[in-house]
């Protein structure tokens, strides 16, 4: 992990507060690499949809929730369940160097994908050395 994000504290399902709809939120796991130019991260968010994400950013905290709708078969009673359903949410706190108005998100296949573009300023700068 660097400087640069930081996740919250990790939570599991039980530990999370009570929601208003009594399902459980899930911290979706995530990668997080970085180069000089951007910083990605990939997080696992298994049957959330593209329009059922939203991301928001405020005071440096970079906020990402996914709602998932429950797939259960009509007629049918659940004898017996390993997967649990429900939402998920992850923070981080970003530090200056992101260029806010060009992050961009993407979901294929259960993975939502963050770039987030470092500002210009905040681009390593090569010196050039002459001789005299």
């Amino acid at each position: 992990m660097t400087n640069d994000v930081t996740h919250t504290a990790d939570k599991t399902p039980a530990e999370t507060p009570e929601t208003t709809t009594g399902r459980r939120i899930y911290r979706p796991l995530t990668d997080i690499v970085e180069t000089a130019d951007e910083v990605t991260l990939t997080l696992e968010m298994p049957g959330v949809a593209a329009e059922d994400v939203d991301i928001t950013l405020e005071k440096r905290v970079l906020t990402i929730r996914g709602k998932v709708h429950t797939t259960q078969p009509e007629k049918l009673q659940l004898a017996y369940a390993e997967y649990g359903e429900g939402d998920f949410e992850r923070a981080f706190t970003m530090s200056d160097d992101f260029d806010p108005d060009k992050i961009g998100a993407q979901v294929s296949n259960g993975v939502l994908t963050l770039t987030l573009p470092r500002a210009a300023e905040a681009q390593p700068k090569k010196i050039t050395v002459t001789a005299s």
